[in-house]
């Protein structure tokens, strides 16, 4: 019976001792790099305000300071993406979150950051022969499905469509790209696809690209923007509203004007406040809590936005984003 407390009083210790340590093991401070593909475009913007709002919540919840360290290029430079990973790196960062411009150019520094300890998670656009424990986003085949499903219902199931589809590099968006033209051969026989349009990721490229192609090709009726980069500027789409029919991706303010004038007839937002707060909230998950989620890959929905549902959706994007 002595033995038994003494062994019992012994364990108790032992216990309250590894729960000591396992406290003060528990990091003060943690700083996470945000290396998204550029400033100029709101989306990114957007994801890093959804990344600071995380660091503030989860920095309460766990009673830690988090800081973001936002390293992101002007404009879309992959080279300067993976450069700013290795020097997060160097910084003492203790994670980072990359949106990929060119997967091929940021893989191997994502692979030296983990293999120096720094968790990498990414988000919107992938690296995914890189060591990346998650990445968060949108299903991007399944978007460019959903595009052209509904574009091929507006237009009647017949007409030309071209497709707007920004950096050539970006995985993301050559998947989505795929997915429309694979989808309207399957489903929709009668409706061509031109042909699909790249470009500089910035609303006053974006929206040349649109006018130049629509003078060349008087013939399109009806456009697949697997990004809604022209729609972050004021009359960029020069038709007269109805007579092209347009199906974008994103949702953020400016944008919502074309869905209420009529020139776009469906929106469908990517939750690119939640790409930083979710990516921010796995790699707290990953450190803190020593959890990886159950897959890589972790879905964001889309939110379809038109006429009938703007207002609904504004209140979203008032929580999301305040003015």
């Amino acid at each position: 019976m002595k033995k038994s407390l003494i062994l019992a009083a012994a364990l108790a210790a032992m216990t309250l001792s590894l729960g000591a340590a396992d406290q003060s093991a528990a990091p003060k401070s943690l700083t996470f790099g945000l290396v998204a593909k550029s400033q100029s475009n709101p989306v990114f913007q957007a994801a890093r305000r959804g990344a600071e709002a995380a660091a503030v919540d989860l920095g309460k919840k766990y009673g830690i300071a988090i800081k973001i360290d936002w390293r992101t290029p002007n404009d879309e430079n992959a080279q300067q993406q993976a450069d700013n990973i290795e020097q997060l790196v160097l910084a003492g960062a203790n994670g980072i979150a990359v949106s990929c411009s060119d997967a091929n150019k940021v893989t191997d520094s994502i692979n030296r950051a983990v293999k120096n300890g720094v968790p990498v998670v990414t988000f919107d656009s992938d690296a995914p022969l890189s060591n990346r424990f998650a990445t968060y986003g949108t299903a991007d085949y399944e978007c460019g499905v959903q595009i052209m499903d509904e574009l091929g219902k507006e237009m009647g199931g017949k007409g030309v469509v071209a497709i707007l589809a920004g950096n050539q590099n970006a995985p993301n968006l050559q998947t989505r790209a795929k997915a429309v033209r694979e989808e309207a051969a399957k489903k929709f026989p009668d409706i061509k696809i031109l042909d699909t349009y790249y470009h500089k990721e910035t609303a006053a490229d974006a929206a040349a690209k649109v006018e130049q192609v629509m003078e060349a090709n008087p013939q399109i009726t009806g456009w697949a923007m697997i990004g809604g980069w022209p729609l972050f500027t004021k009359n960029a789409l020069k038709w007269a509203p109805g007579t092209v029919k347009c199906v974008a991706v994103d949702a953020l303010r400016p944008q919502l004007s074309y869905v209420e004038d009529g020139h776009v007839n469906l929106l469908l937002a990517q939750q690119c406040y939640m790409w930083g707060y979710e990516s921010v909230t796995l790699l707290v998950d990953k450190i803190v809590n020593h959890k990886s989620p159950d897959k890589v890959f972790v879905p964001s929905p889309l939110i379809p936005v038109t006429k009938d549902t703007l207002a609904d959706y504004k209140k979203k994007l008032d929580v999301w984003m305040p003015e």
